[in-house]
Parts: C-alpha cells; structure tokens; sequence
C-alpha cells in the first residue's frame, strides 16, 4: 500500500448518512485510526462502529463506502487495533436486521431509505475484499489471527 487510507477523498461522504446524519465525520474517524496513539485509535473506531454498525448489526447507507477502509486498517501493523476492525467487518457480514425486519414487514421494502440494499450492499463490501483474510492469517499476533479466521468462517459460502 503506497498511501495510507489513499482514496478516502474519492468517497462522496456529504451524499450519504451514517446513524448521525451525514457521513462527512467518517473520514475524520479513520485518520485517527491511523494517526492517534491506541487510545485515540480505539475511541475513534468505537465512534465509528456507532456511526455505521450501530449495536454491532444495524448498518446504514455509509456503511459499504467505509468497508474498503476498514480493510486496508486491517492490514496496517500500526494500527493498534487491528483486532477490533476485523470484529466489526464480522459484525457487518452478518447484519442482517433490515432484511428480517422486511420479512415481517414488507412495506420497509418500499420505502425511500432503502435499509436493505445498504445491508446487502455493505455484506458484499465485506465479501469482495475477503482474499486478505489470507494475509491476516499468516500475521505473528494470535489474536489477530483469530479474528481473521473468525471472520473468514463468516464469510464462507
């Protein structure tokens, strides 16, 4: 990776919504990520779960934008919680709350939010980049490895 997080620009965050509104404070979030000591890289991906897997299964509209970013944080050894980011892919393969909602209730299908699409749509985010679960893999740590092959049994088809 040339560029830490080299993309994050490309992203349109003033036309989507996390569970706060507009998505504009995400990019903020993953530079401290990246940028701040553990402390501050652990309350910035704790604001950032909220923001797009809120409880740890509810995703939002900003939701499949971020996973890429999520993904290269993974991979980045300084990052000091790594652990957590992979947790929270987890989390969002396996939202799935708008989509049972829509079972029992169907008129969520037909609204103008389209809360099941973001969901599908952030599952397969999280699908498309599930080759680097190999690399994490093959990382020293134990507890990121665990994670990974945590993440990995989620994914498997």
């Amino acid at each position: 990776m040339e560029t830490t997080l080299k993309n994050l620009r490309d992203v349109p965050w003033r036309e989507l919504q996390d569970s706060t509104g507009s998505a504009t404070g995400i990019p903020f979030l993953l530079a401290a990520i990246t940028t701040g000591d553990e402390a501050t890289a652990v309350a910035a991906l704790a604001r950032l779960r909220q923001r797009i897997c809120q409880y740890g299964f509810v995703v939002d509209q900003a939701t499949a934008a971020t996973v890429p970013f999520l993904w290269e944080l993974a991979q980045l050894p300084q990052v000091p919680c790594r652990v957590q980011v992979l947790q929270l892919l987890k989390s969002i393969a396996d939202a799935r709350q708008w989509e049972s909602t829509a079972v029992a209730y169907p008129k969520l299908l037909n609204r103008r939010e389209n809360y099941v699409g973001w969901e599908r749509e952030a599952r397969r985010a999280v699908r498309a980049h599930r080759e680097t679960i190999q690399r994490l893999l093959d990382e020293p740590d134990e507890e990121l490895v665990q994670a990974a092959r945590e993440l990995a049994s989620a994914l498997a088809d």
